[in-house]
């Protein structure tokens, strides 16, 4: 796939709590941060998104089952596991995008309630990449509210890694996406 002007690239959450050692980490999680940095000087046009939650986010639970609506508290608003993972570098020019603010709502699109869709219009962008964490949440909800605001939009599968509580759930959001005619790709197949 050859990467255009009218492209831009989502990177989504890539934060310490989704990491190793964070407060909802995701198995492997700290590994996308060397693939996605590979990727970035690729794009003229980067997005990063987090979450950027309240204290009081209807989201978090004491007592939590790992599934929506029942997170441990995570990335709450200036902490230190709502930073970018270290080892993540961002582009001069990249785009910071906060997301699931609203302590009444839990979210988990880039394009919920965000300027993300004004953002690439106003450059002109046609089609996205997504990539991040978690497949099974933030990143397929990201990749399929592309679809719904009129973007193509292609997975970077090998840059993304699922929570997948039950296994099997990431593979099944990766078929969801594609289903909504999301396309998939690796790195390697990115010039």
């Amino acid at each position: 796939m050859k990467i255009e002007p009218t492209d831009a690239l989502i990177v989504v959450d890539v934060q310490r709590d989704f990491c190793a050692g964070g407060a909802l980490a995701v198995k492997d999680g700290d590994l996308v941060a060397p693939v996605i940095n590979a990727l970035t000087p690729k794009f003229r046009h980067t997005f990063f998104t987090r979450d950027w939650h309240p204290a009081n986010h209807c989201s978090f639970s004491d007592a939590p089952t790992y599934q929506d609506g029942s997170w441990p508290v995570h990335c709450v608003q200036g902490s230190p596991g709502a930073a970018f993972h270290p080892d993540l570098k961002a582009p001069e020019g990249a785009r910071l995008v906060d997301k699931a603010a609203n302590p009444d709502k839990e979210s988990y699109s880039g394009f919920d309630g965000t300027n993300l869709p004004a953002l690439l219009r106003e450059r002109g962008v046609t089609r996205v990449f997504v990539c991040g964490l978690a497949t099974d949440y933030c990143v397929k909800a990201t990749a399929l509210d592309g679809r719904n605001c009129g973007f193509e939009v292609v997975l970077v599968e090998d840059a993304c890694r699922g929570v997948d509580i039950p296994p099997g759930l990431a593979q099944k959001a990766i078929e969801e996406m594609r289903h909504a005619g999301v396309a998939i790709c690796r790195t390697k197949d990115i010039v």
